[in-house]
């Protein structure tokens, strides 16, 4: 591997809650990853676009408000659009398990509940990417 992984971290929409996602990206860049946290109150087009800038592996939602069924779907058309179907889109917070599998299905990689550890999610993004990205 010539360079460290990159992950953005990101808050979409009015979710005002960071703390979680301030753990995840520390805990990332503890587990070696190249972290890019983009701070609260970002629109799905300003995630994708800071993606594509910082050329990242991986990108991580945190997201606690509900609206994971609209910001889930409207990452993953972006992505596709711009041409970031090798690009792992994850993420985590309040989920209903039937959300996640459905999520799954439309392309959004594996979602994370409270509770999950930070050795899992990074452990999981490690394996994605290796198995994904030309590294």
């Amino acid at each position: 591997m010539n360079r460290p992984i990159r992950v953005l971290v990101a808050k979409v929409g009015l979710d005002g809650h960071d703390r979680g996602a301030k753990v995840i990206a520390t805990a990332l860049r503890d587990a070696g990853m190249e972290v890019i946290y983009t701070g609260l109150r970002q629109t799905p087009e300003m995630v994708v676009n800071a993606a594509l800038q910082e050329d990242v592996d991986a990108i991580g939602i945190s997201i606690l408000s509900g609206a994971h069924n609209t910001v889930f779907p409207k990452l993953i058309a972006l992505m596709k659009e711009k041409g970031m179907q090798d690009v792992l889109l994850t993420g985590g917070g309040i989920i209903p398990e039937d959300d996640m599998q459905l999520l799954h299905e439309m392309g959004v990689g594996k979602l994370f509940a409270p509770g999950a550890t930070t050795t899992d999610i990074a452990d999981y993004i490690k394996e994605w990417v290796k198995a994904n990205r030309n590294f």
